[in-house]
């Protein structure tokens, strides 16, 4: 099964094609709630606003990561150098990766879907996991449980000392690989961007006279950015009817406005659509699902109405 059984070669490429101005708007809305969590509780600090400005900002950190997601497909830009300086600057260092070495684990994933050896799949499996477990699961993530795991995990693999995963698999290096104490050295050298990123941020939150707001930031990576993408990577392949085919073991899921704030940025949601056809830039997946539609793909592909059937499919 490919896109071709489903598309002529002149709509694919015309779903292929980049724009420039299409990929700009979808930076600049991800940082422009970025901008407007941060002033809600500038502007009317209060432990309701905090509350509001964390979930966005974890939406939105989701979004970063989308940003990195598709630009490691080339797949927003017409350029490559304009995908990787800004999938870099304005989605992975951020979030505290980068998009040169998210490539090729993305691309595993993409080549080993739902198999063992898909690196993704510590992330997916185990749904549906029964109502108390999966509220435990929220709880850890909400309660900053799960952050802490993936800071430890953030600092080993960013100082060589496990291989890059972020689907939860410890993958240590050999001792004999392992380069003793330029491990510190290995950690700065890969943490450079995401470590200038983050002091911009809070520089320009302190120009405005409000670094504590930086906090915010740092509270939401812990918490409602670890839910969103829990969320997430349930909707696209858990509960499969067969993971090791790639028409039942990736999901579509509409999302509303809500939805799209928290779980569903730039189009991710659109999952089987960019599965099948990897490149295709995000804003252009609606009209390919639309297409594919039309055409009987969802007869037996998968497709949800919204979010909470997800969340009652994992539950």
């Amino acid at each position: 099964m490919n896109a071709n059984d489903y598309l002529s070669k002149e709509e694919i490429q015309r779903l292929l094609q980049k724009s420039d101005f299409r990929a700009a708007l979808e930076i600049a809305d991800t940082w422009f709630w970025i901008a407007v969590a941060f002033a809600l509780s500038a502007l009317w600090t209060n432990p309701i606003t905090i509350f509001i400005s964390l979930w966005i900002l974890g939406g939105k950190q989701l979004a970063c990561s989308i940003i990195m997601h598709d630009t490691s497909h080339y797949a927003l830009f017409k350029t490559k150098r304009a995908n990787e300086i800004v999938g870099n600057w304005f989605g992975g260092f951020p979030v505290m990766f980068d998009v040169e070495r998210y490539r090729p684990y993305h691309l595993s994933h993409h080549a080993h879907t739902g198999k063992e050896n898909d690196p993704d799949i510590n992330l997916t499996k185990g749904y549906p996991s029964g109502t108390r477990s999966f509220i435990r699961k929220i709880a850890r993530d909400l309660l900053g449980l799960t952050g802490l795991k993936i800071l430890f995990a953030l600092v080993m693999i960013q100082s060589g000392l496990w291989k890059f995963n972020l689907g939860g698999k410890v993958d240590k290096v050999s001792i004999k690989e392992r380069k003793e104490y330029y491990h510190v050295i290995i950690f700065f050298k890969n943490m450079a961007g995401p470590i200038v990123s983050n002091l911009t941020i809070w520089s320009i939150l302190w120009l405005t006279g409000n670094g504590w707001l930086y906090f915010l930031w740092i509270g939401a990576y812990f918490t409602t950015y670890q839910l969103c993408l829990r969320i997430r990577s349930i909707a696209e392949h858990s509960v499969v009817p067969d993971s090791t085919n790639n028409h039942l073991n990736t999901r579509t899921t509409y999302a509303n406005f809500l939805e799209q704030m928290l779980f569903a940025p730039h189009y991710v949601n659109y999952h089987s659509e960019h599965h099948l056809l990897m490149t295709v830039p995000s804003y252009n997946l609606p009209k390919m699902h639309g297409l594919l539609k039309q055409r009987g793909y969802y007869e037996k592909g998968l497709l949800k109405k919204n979010y909470l059937e997800i969340i009652r499919l994992a539950a």
